[in-house]
């Protein structure tokens, strides 16, 4: 079972924790249609334990205080409103937990004024992140050993995320749904938490160090070569000899460390690469076949569909009926 901890805190903005909470709930549920019966454990925590305030209006009860909050593999962090100095003034015990988790590995996701908490744990030193654009100059003089990357929505080092915004905060939640789950799971819950379909999360952040959550260094160089060599032909024998591993050694160690298979894998990276071919260029459904590896059409349509719940071409009309357009 994934554990996911929500941290609230008084004068907080409520859309930073409903909306991933809704998403990743909503992955859960297609998961388990999908045959996938691992659950998500959902946490909220605060400080004390006690009821926050927040800007809606509402109070929201967390689950937990932070000193019975689980070890987590993601951790969300929300913005809060305006000035966040005299929230971080009594959070010592919180940038701790932060510090903790953080070493055992936890995904660590914020937006807005919430990268605060990372940047004063000390966790963003050396490392880029992004914010909320009217706290831009407040943080440079705060943080200056932070790489504040203004001209970028969502920036990532290693596991941690920086979000600038609830829609940036929302690509990223749905890019852990799908080293959670899979493409066709977080396809399905973009499409059903937006209307628009967005540019791929590789595309519009500004990463360093690549993500993986699981610790085994050998297959992330192996998932790393997949995604390098994936319009190729790929043996996985020949793949697998390359990391010096017998082809049933190299099966397991991937799939306990991914979830998947290497060919699932390799298969998700061509569906990608092929999305992203069908939203950006003039060519035919054939032609973005190859491209990404595949000579038989039909299997190549059959294998869109599994992960993304559509065909190719009727991808394609989605997207570009959602350009925008002006009558004349």
């Amino acid at each position: 079972m994934r554990t996911v901890t929500f941290f609230l805190i008084d004068e907080m903005l409520t859309t930073g924790t409903v909306l991933p909470l809704e998403m990743l709930r909503g992955a859960e549920s297609r998961a388990r249609v999908e045959g996938q019966k691992e659950p998500l454990r959902l946490v909220t925590a605060s400080l004390d334990g006690k009821a926050v305030s927040t800007r809606s209006g509402f109070p929201l009860q967390p689950d937990v205080p932070l000193s019975e909050a689980p070890d987590s593999d993601i951790i969300y962090l929300p913005a809060l409103w305006r000035n966040p100095r005299p929230a971080l003034r009594k959070s010592g015990a919180l940038l701790q937990w932060l510090r903790q988790q953080a070493e055992k590995g936890a995904a660590i996701s914020a937006v807005g004024t919430g990268v605060c908490f990372l940047a004063e744990a000390g966790l963003l030193d050396g490392k880029p992140a992004t914010t909320h654009w009217h706290y831009f100059e407040r943080f440079s003089r705060d943080y200056p050993q932070v790489k504040l990357k203004r001209q970028y929505f969502i920036t990532q080092a290693d596991k941690l995320f920086c979000a600038a915004s609830v829609n940036s905060l929302a690509d990223v939640t749905v890019y852990l749904i799908r080293q959670l789950y899979g493409a066709s799971v977080a396809s399905l819950v973009e499409r059903n938490f937006s209307h628009e379909i967005r540019r791929p999360f590789e595309e519009i952040a500004y990463s360093e160090g690549a993500v993986h959550l699981h610790p085994d260094e050998e297959i992330v160089e192996a998932q790393t070569w997949l995604r390098e060599h994936c319009a190729e032909e790929v043996r996985l024998s020949e793949v697998a000899k390359q990391f010096e591993m017998s082809v049933r050694s190299f099966n397991r160690r991937f799939k306990l460390a991914t979830g998947q298979t290497p060919l699932q894998y390799l298969q998700n990276v061509r569906v990608d690469m092929a999305r992203e071919l069908l939203q950006s260029s003039n060519l035919s459904v054939n032609e973005i076949a190859e491209k990404v590896g595949y000579q038989d059409m039909g299997h190549f349509t059959a294998l869109f569909k599994k992960f993304l719940s559509t065909t190719p071409s009727e991808y394609r009309t989605t997207v570009r009926a959602k350009l925008f357009r002006v009558n004349t």
